[in-house]
C-alpha cells in the first residue's frame, strides 16, 4: 500500500512540474512580441491631435499609466520595478513607428502585467491618450538621434 502511495505521490508531482514547465512555456511565448492584429493596425484615430485632445489624453495618462510608464514615459514609474516583462518606452523609435490603430488596441487590450482599458475608459479617451503617447515618442525619437 505504501508503495502504491509512494508512486502515486510521484506520479502527481510529476504531472505537477510538467504542467508547470507548459505554462511557463506558453507564458514565455504569449510575453513574446506583442503585435496588433492587421485590422487594428489599419484604425485611423478619428479623434484630432490638437491641444485639448493631448490635454485630456495627458490627463489620463497620469492617472493611470504614470505610475508604471513613468512621466516622460520611460517605462520608469515606481510601479515598474517589479512589473515582469518591464513597461515599454513610449518615447521610443519603436512606439514613433506604431500606427494609431496599434496604440490604440494595445491600450484597449492590454497584455499582463498591463491591465486593458477597453471598459475603464471610453474610445475617444483611449483615442486621446494614443494622440498623448505620440508627443512622448515624438521627444524620444530627438533623444535616440544622439
Amino acid at each position: 500500500m505504501k508503495t502504491h502511495m509512494r508512486s502515486c505521490r510521484l506520479k502527481v508531482s510529476a504531472s505537477v512540474v510538467v504542467a508547470t514547465v507548459f505554462a511557463a512555456a506558453a507564458l514565455a511565448k504569449e510575453q513574446g512580441e506583442w503585435k496588433a492584429p492587421a485590422r487594428a493596425a489599419r484604425m485611423q484615430n478619428p479623434v484630432t491631435a490638437d491641444q485639448n485632445s493631448i490635454a485630456a489624453g495627458q490627463a489620463v495618462y497620469m492617472k493611470e499609466c504614470r505610475a508604471c510608464h513613468g512621466q516622460q514615459g520611460k517605462g520608469d514609474g515606481p510601479g515598474a520595478a517589479d512589473l515582469s516583462p518591464q513597461p515599454d518606452d513610449l518615447s521610443s523609435s519603436s512606439i514613433a513607428g506604431m500606427s494609431d490603430g496599434e496604440i490604440f488596441w494595445k491600450i484597449s487590450t492590454g497584455r499582463k502585467p498591463m491591465p486593458g482599458f477597453e471598459r475603464k475608459l471610453s474610445e475617444q479617451q483611449r483615442w486621446s491618450v494614443v494622440n498623448f503617447v505620440r508627443t512622448l515618442a515624438s521627444s524620444g525619437q530627438k533623444g535616440d538621434s544622439k
